[in-house]
């Protein structure tokens, strides 16, 4: 059922072209520094162009390339890989794309509500729909003119794309702010956990002392998590009653546990793991390797975690939380290619850090807390804005929330 007014159709009966591009003969070696944007699969994000490592290719090449040349207002569309689904709209006045993303032109569709009905959850489920039993290989040219999608005359597409708008500009300066919290927390910990920054103490004065330089080794006793062997018993592992089971997958990138670890271990496992309680530091050494966090209740650890038992010398734990972080970042900035690979006892042994007294620690770890805060509290405000236009969408992309169209745009 559509309001009066809509229709029901297909996409192939209102597009003036689908159809995508190749990749230029000699492949990356044709691109080129600068000349004509070659628009990716990893260039087409949920509803926006991202051009920062966009390729080049010179003008022979695009006149090789007509048939994949991208007008201003084009809708582009991602048909292989993991990105299926992914849609933009052009705002370059000349591009071409590769053979990883297809290009939608219509004279009977405003491109902004076109790409968010492809976003809507009727776009999405169609797009899955093709792609049922994992079959990944990508959406052919006659599959995306079958998408059906209820169609409103041109003034009410104009109107809904224009709110819809306005969630998206919500969006994208919520995710500059969180860019730019981020910029500053980075900058932040830099001069206050080196001591070039020092924050007032008490009495209103900048903390003074030099900071002492120790060896991981005589700082804290640390050790490995365990997994009873053989690896892959399913006698280890009791997904309904068990006990958490922390691996470097549970690890958040917020200095958090998830919610939920992905295995629960069972009353035979636990003598032959390693129990942590709640608040303890930890940082992954493999796979992901300098993931921290504090963990937020009991649980049994992996021997891809490193644990921190207890501290030798005075110690606030956020604050040593975050150094063991910083520590990892610059290690990785040594390492061949900035991976580390593996990192032995030996190694961890001789890793140094600066600290400075017990109260100038839990200042330094108050304002990262703080920091931290303002960003987790951007990115629910971005959460909920991106709910909001979720369905919004489902209501005005599918008629059952009309819009006013004024006279104006009506003519």
């Amino acid at each position: 059922m559509v309001p009066n007014g809509w229709e029901w159709t297909n996409l192939g009966k209102l597009a003036n072209k689908v159809g995508s591009g190749v990749t230029p003969k000699g492949g990356s070696n044709s691109y080129k520094s600068f000349g004509i944007p070659l628009i990716r699969s990893q260039n087409v994000l949920w509803g926006t162009l991202d051009l920062q490592d966009v390729a080049f290719i010179d003008d022979v090449q695009h006149e090789k390339m007509k048939s994949s040349i991208v007008c201003k207002g084009d809708v582009l569309l991602n048909i292989t890989g993991a990105s299926i689904g992914r849609a933009a709209v052009s705002n370059l006045d000349v591009a071409n794309v590769n053979q990883h993303v297809c290009i939608i032109r219509s004279g009977r569709l405003v491109p902004e509500f076109l790409r968010d009905f492809l976003l809507s959850f009727n776009g999405q489920k169609q797009i899955e729909q093709f792609q049922a039993g994992g079959n990944r290989q990508g959406l052919n040219f006659e599959q995306i003119k079958s998408f059906k999608l209820p169609l409103p005359p041109l003034p009410e597409q104009r109107k809904i794309a224009e709110i819809l708008s306005t969630w998206d500009k919500a969006i994208s300066t919520t995710e500059r702010l969180i860019d730019n919290s981020k910029q500053q927390k980075k900058a932040l910990m830099q001069q206050l956990l080196t001591g070039k920054k020092r924050l007032l103490d008490e009495s209103g004065t900048p903390f003074q002392g030099e900071w002492e330089e120790i060896t991981l080794e005589k700082l804290a006793k640390y050790r490995r998590g365990s997994f009873p062997q053989p690896y892959g018993n399913p006698e280890w592992v009791d997904e309904v009653n068990g006990y958490p089971f922390i691996q470097v997958y549970d690890i958040d990138k917020n200095m958090k546990l998830k919610p939920d670890t992905k295995i629960k271990i069972s009353d035979a496992a636990i003598d032959r793991s390693v129990f942590i309680p709640k608040e303890t530091v930890i940082v992954s050494l493999q796979g992901s390797i300098g993931r921290v966090a504090i963990t937020q209740y009991d649980a049994y650890v992996d021997r891809t975690v490193l644990l921190f038992q207890e501290f030798i010398v005075p110690m606030d734990k956020v604050f040593f939380a975050f150094i063991i972080q910083e520590l990892f970042e610059i290690e990785k900035t040594k390492a061949p290619g900035g991976t580390i690979k593996t990192i032995t006892k030996e190694v961890l042994s001789n890793f140094k850090v600066y600290i400075p007294s017990y109260n100038e620690q839990q200042k330094i770890a108050s304002v990262l807390i703080n920091a931290d805060q303002e960003i987790e509290l951007l990115e629910q405000q971005l959460a909920d804005l991106k709910q909001e236009k979720k369905a919004l969408m489902q209501q005005l992309l599918t008629g059952k929330r009309r819009v006013k169209v004024d006279d104006e745009a009506a003519a």
